[in-house]
């Protein structure tokens, strides 16, 4: 993923609180010699604490293929990318050339955790798993605790491979027009608030966020 300075975090903290809203995303697998990446789309929850940079848990059914690949090559790429909007060319025209010459030009951010993944098989620290996951995503309860032995999950729990991804390289990209004039993201700003579409909202409070915190 290609990052110019003005696309690039401002701090660890930006990519990091984005993160934690932003918890589905596509797990990369080395696949076996001759075989293609396996891609496997997933939820997971990102905590700040242990290590430089954190780590992610999730889960996954054990019939799923890529098991194999991954006890081979633990090294893994989770990708995230949201907040994304397509911006037309008129809007990023300069002010002294015609619209119809303005660049047209993608919108978004994307954080790629480059990951030591390890595998958990102990039924106790399976159930740890779901529990802190459940807690991530429904914080208003509703759902009964998984434990060994009781029901409703902990016969399902042998179902199931946990994943602790040890966080030890991080690539984060925010691409919000930092490179254009304050004149040009003004027009920006207002077409995406006139447009109105999917992402559009979320898109200009970046493109605003990122040029106060700059400013």
């Amino acid at each position: 993923m290609l990052i110019h300075p003005w696309d690039a975090p401002h701090d660890e903290s930006e990519w990091q609180q984005w993160l934690a809203t932003h918890d589905f995303g596509q797990l990369a697998v080395n696949g076996l010699p001759g075989e293609p990446p396996h891609v496997q789309p997933l939820h997971f929850v990102y905590e700040a604490t242990g290590g430089p940079h954190g780590r992610v848990i999730t889960h996954l059914a054990r019939p799923n293929p890529l098991w194999p690949a991954l006890e081979a090559n633990p090294v893994v790429l989770l990708s995230v990318v949201d907040d994304y909007v397509y911006v037309p060319g008129p809007w990023q025209a300069a002010p002294d050339t015609p619209p119809e010459h303005g660049t047209p030009t993608s919108f978004y951010a994307a954080v790629q955790l480059r990951c030591t993944a390890h595998l958990v098989d102990d039924a106790s620290e399976k159930a740890d798993l779901l529990n802190r996951q459940v807690g991530h995503f429904q914080p208003e309860g509703g759902s009964a605790r998984a434990a060994v032995g009781e029901a409703p999950y902990g016969r399902m729990l042998s179902g199931i491979r946990g994943l602790r991804l040890e966080v030890i390289d991080v690539r984060a990209k925010f691409k919000y027009g930092g490179k254009r004039t304050t004149e040009v993201q003004d027009r920006i700003a207002a077409e995406l608030t006139a447009r109105g579409g999917p992402g559009d909202a979320a898109a200009r409070e970046h493109l605003a966020r990122r040029r106060g915190a700059t400013a």
